[in-house]
């Protein structure tokens, strides 16, 4: 089994993590060694769901602070093990910046602060790349929701070591359009659905994105085809065409009133729903998020709006208020050429010790 050694510098043990594969639905290996590296510490309560490990301190701190990370990969791509280049500060490999070097912080955080100011729960979950239903976290708010009881959340996704506060909700949706099936050679004897699904193209190309404002952050909307399917055979008219459309929208619309606009815009065609997600309001109004934001956000309080949809939507339901804070470039995440900078990991658990050391920093 490989070993974790949380003795060692954040950027040496973000090496270990990303040199144990861990794509999705195999990520046995990696749980197994943080589960043995966390069942040493003593000042932890160790839990394991699957492979998902939360573990707690038990201090009878006045509030509660969760720190998570997932372990899991996408598939390999010809960048393990990890590339340390000296030269750059670059750490190069899979999983580097999406996202073990968050991981790394969060696990050298739990071997060392044996006394924060908060209590900590620290969670490091399965499966986050893959279908909701598999999502470590969405499972262990099901099971044990009581172990993700806290006054705020911090999701080490990769944001450059800046925070970014709350995330888009994301919406798909399959707009169907039909005709009548012909032979190609006489193809005025049917209705071609390929043709028709014309209609829908120009409404995409005409679309302006909403930009709304929230809590000071300026997010951006987005709507826009990812998919079409039809035909038949190559001598038939078609009479099906299918549009997936998927509509990224900003947090301060829920996914009824998002479903709402989609079918709207598509008034007059056949709109199904095959994937939905709600988004996370940034919450920065919270004491909470406050407080963190004043300790890591440097000198400006430098904090983005999430472009993109993380699980800090699930705290959000929660009721948890929570902010996205990690190494590594987010645009980085899923390439080939994946890194982070040294400099970011070490950034980041620098700052965290510090908000959680720091005297009368409350949550």
């Amino acid at each position: 089994m490989p070993v974790l050694d949380l003795s060692t510098d954040v950027v040496t043990l973000t090496r270990q993590l990303v040199d144990i594969e861990s794509v999705s639905r195999d990520e046995q290996a990696i749980a197994d060694a943080v589960e043995s590296a966390l069942a040493a510490l003593p000042h932890l309560t160790v839990t394991r769901r699957g492979h998902t490990l939360v573990a707690r301190t038990e201090l009878g701190r006045g509030s509660r602070v969760v720190i998570a990370g997932h372990l899991d990969t996408v598939p390999v791509n010809d960048n393990l093990p990890s590339r340390l280049d000296s030269s750059t500060g670059l750490l190069h490999g899979l999983g580097t910046c999406d996202m073990k070097g968050g991981d790394a912080v969060i696990l050298k955080l739990a071997a060392t602060l044996t006394a924060p100011v908060h209590d900590v729960t620290y969670v490091l979950y399965e499966a986050e790349e893959v279908e909701s239903e598999l999502n470590g976290l969405r499972l262990l708010s099901e099971s044990d929701p009581d172990l993700l009881e806290a006054d705020f959340a911090i999701l080490m996704e990769p944001s450059n070591a800046v925070v970014e506060a709350g995330c888009q909700g994301t919406l798909r949706v399959e707009v169907r359009t039909t005709g009548e099936r012909a032979h190609s050679a006489r193809s005025w004897k049917g209705v071609n659905a390929i043709h028709a699904a014309g209609d829908v193209l120009d409404r995409l190309r005409s679309y302006v994105a909403r930009e709304p404002e929230i809590d000071g952050l300026r997010y951006h909307e987005g709507l826009n085809a990812v998919f079409i399917s039809g035909g038949v055979a190559g001598n038939v008219i078609p009479d099906e065409c299918v549009v997936t459309v998927n509509y990224r929208f900003a947090p301060d619309r829920s996914e009824a009133e998002a479903l709402a606009y989609v079918r709207d815009f598509f008034d007059g065609y056949d709109v199904t729903v095959t994937d939905t997600a709600p988004g996370a309001m940034p919450g920065l109004d919270r004491p909470a998020a406050k407080a963190f934001v004043e300790a890591v956000g440097g000198p400006d309080g430098t904090v983005n709006p999430k472009f993109g949809w993380t699980d800090v939507a699930r705290f959000t339901v929660l009721g948890v208020p929570a902010v996205n804070y990690g190494p590594g470039d987010p645009s980085l995440a899923h390439t080939k050429e994946e890194h982070v900078p040294v400099e970011q990991i070490e950034r980041c658990e620098r700052q965290l010790r510090a908000w959680l050391e720091a005297p009368g920093a409350g949550a």
